[in-house]
């Protein structure tokens, strides 16, 4: 009788329907990972044969295992890695068997690493958590459960390796089954599957080895290919979040992204966040053409019956099912980022299709991995874990992180440097009235008596200067102006925080209402000397032009101003020069159209003592020094 040929397309067809595990390894340095990995796909007969051939020739030149070939080298492609026989950055392999398809992440051990075993655990069902028999449950074991629990990772392998060394004595694995049972009794997981092997010699990662006859449980493999995790995706809460508008022509408007969670059907009415306009599904395309429905992980294009204007980081949902909308919430955060948490940044947040500036509020508190307890408030360094409020620029559409991993994950990265600096899992929004205030006791009696909560120093840190005012005095027409206005740029230039204000510029708003008599120029000239001492406060470099004739209004406004700040500059120039530089105006004042001129129907006193006497031969060239006398460190 001819036997039948297979049907490559009915394997394809089966091969394409079979569900996929996503999975992680994690544990503390050499203690067999990379090893376990290597030999899973080496036993089910997953290698092709030059990479075998490759795996042997290795396994002499740089292998870490004596005779025997070194799995670990399937995993560990880079070459400091294959050096220090360790992980580093995690290693991503896929097989499949006839039951299942594996996504394998294998994941660093070293502490310094564990930033990218989140990364690792990020999408993962199911994690295993190797421990060596001979050093039982230690703080990496305690550090990467409470991660894989953190992130919401359901079922967790114990595989208790190295058993070979402790001659596959029952009494060392029940001992560390033991230990981590009561460890992960404060924690939320509530599969934990314990199973003895040894990744070096193969007992019990494919088959069921004869060395440890009393064990009872399945295989690594067999565990692997069993375990149930289709209900472990959100199939109530409809969230799609918009990730790309398609137009390619005017009569198509799809809006293409990746189920976050739900199911998504052709004709339901959906509504859309922020705007809360509804519509009707009309159509779901994906890369196999229309179908009905969707549901997660599938990436989908849907169109609309309505014409709304949606855009990416908006979100599609059920009416009748909507996720917390707010600016305000409390997270789990591990800090990734190899500086230290500065709670005075602004960072900027990714939440699914979303981005936005976001701060840290306060510091709840972190954990101890060891014991589980809760630290005093305090920042955080490398590969701390903690509680946080968080504050955002804009509302974000979430879900407490236990209901949906999607929704209810963030990252916050930093606008400087832009690496990854945190990891954040939401717990709820936080309501307003109890947001943290952060007022100390201290500050509220600055506060109370009108004092800065900055202080001078901070503000001399970040504008490179301290505040001060150069108050330039005389005639009209003596080149005030063109000193001020000259010296203004030159500051600037070299990185100064500086103002200017001129007479014409603060009696067209400030002073309108004062005229040029005696009595309203000298309260003309106290608000700018008010106004001076202000900015000075801020730390900012004022450049006064005023041609406050009086000796005794210019010493209050250095007193209102402050001596040690006050710097006055007096151009000295003739009653000829004057006139010849503002004709017009000595004109009219000497026809008497116009009165209170100083220099011709008042007087203007001379400043015995002024920091600089400028002419309009040298004023120029004493721009410099006059900067490097009060501000030397802004020279060019």
């Amino acid at each position: 009788m001819k036997q039948e040929k297979p049907d490559i397309h009915e394997f394809l067809d089966q091969d394409e329907k079979k569900d996929m595990l996503r999975f992680l390894t994690a544990g503390s340095v050499d203690d067999g990972k990379s090893t376990l990995i290597g030999r899973l796909m080496f036993d089910s007969k997953k290698l092709y044969e030059d990479h075998l051939s490759a795996l042997i020739k290795d396994s002499k030149r740089v292998g870490h295992a004596g005779d025997e070939i070194d799995y670990a080298l399937l995993l560990d492609g880079l070459k400091a890695e294959r050096e220090q026989g360790i992980t580093i950055d995690v290693a991503y392999r896929y097989f499949s068997t006839n039951k299942r398809k594996f996504i394998i992440a294998d994941t660093p051990g070293h502490e310094q690493y564990t930033r990218n075993m989140v990364t690792g655990a990020s999408t993962a069902n199911l994690a295993i958590i190797l421990i060596d028999a001979t050093k039982g449950v230690i703080t990496q074991t305690k550090r990467h459960t409470y991660i894989v629990s953190l992130l919401g990772i359901k079922h967790v392998v114990l595989a208790v390796n190295k058993m070979d060394l402790v001659n596959y004595d029952e009494d060392t694995f029940n001992k560390i089954c033991s230990d981590y049972r009561q460890f992960i009794t404060q924690l939320n997981i509530h599969d934990v599957e314990c199973i003895p092997i040894s990744a070096l010699k193969g007992d019990n990662v494919v088959d069921i080895s004869g060395k440890m006859k009393w064990y009872h449980g399945k295989s690594m493999m067999e565990y692997l290919e069993t375990v149930h995790i289709s209900s472990d995706h959100n199939f109530d809460d409809l969230r799609f979040p918009v990730q790309y508008v398609l137009r390619p022509d005017r009569d198509f408007r799809g809006f293409a992204g990746r189920m976050a969670s739900g199911v998504i059907k052709e004709g339901e009415e959906v509504m859309v966040l922020p705007s809360m306009k509804k519509s009707v599904v009309k159509s779901i395309m994906s890369c196999d053409g229309r179908r009905e429905d969707a549901f997660p992980p599938q990436s989908v294009t849907v169109t609309l019956k309505d014409e709304i204007d949606i855009s990416r980081g908006e979100m599609i949902i059920h009416p009748d099912n909507v996720p917390k909308i707010d600016r305000h919430f409390e997270s789990m955060l591990v800090w990734m980022d190899e500086s230290v948490m500065d709670i005075s940044k602004t960072f900027y947040i990714k939440h699914n299709t979303n981005t936005s500036r976001a701060r840290i509020d306060e510091v709840q508190y972190k954990i101890d991995v060891n014991t589980l307890k809760r630290k005093k408030k305090g920042i955080f360094n490398l590969n701390d874990i903690g509680r946080v409020v968080i504050t955002t620029n804009k509302p974000l559409f979430f879900d407490p992180y236990t209901r949906n991993r999607n929704t209810g994950s963030f990252i916050l990265i930093d606008p400087v440097t832009h690496n990854t600096c945190a990891v954040g899992m939401i717990l709820d929004k936080r309501a307003s009235d109890k947001l943290p205030s952060r007022i100390t006791d201290i500050d509220r009696e600055k506060i109370r008596k009108g004092k800065s909560l900055v202080s001078t120093d901070e503000r001399t840190g970040r504008n490179g200067h301290k505040g001060g005012t150069i108050w330039i005095t005389g005639l009209h027409g003596s080149g005030k102006n063109d000193l001020a206005y000259t010296l203004e740029k030159q500051l600037f230039s070299i990185g100064a925080s500086v103002v200017l204000l001129d007479g014409s510029t603060v009696r067209s708003g400030l002073s309108r209402e004062l005229d040029y008599s005696p009595a309203d120029r000298a309260e003309h000239l106290r608000r700018v000397a008010h106004i001076a001492r202000i900015l000075n406060d801020q730390g900012i470099i004022t450049i006064c032009s005023f041609i406050s004739p009086y000796e005794n209004i210019r010493k209050q406004i250095q007193e209102i101003i402050g001596k040690e700040r006050f710097t006055l500059v007096y151009m000295d120039e003739t009653n000829e020069y004057c006139r010849t530089n503002k004709p017009e105006l000595y004109e009219q004042a000497d026809a008497g159209k116009i009165s209170n001129v100083p220099g011709v129907d008042t007087d203007y006193e001379q400043p015995p003592k002024p920091d600089f006497s400028l002419d309009h031969n040298n004023a120029q060239s004493n721009i410099q020094n006059i900067i490097h006398k009060f501000y030397p460190h802004l020279l060019l």
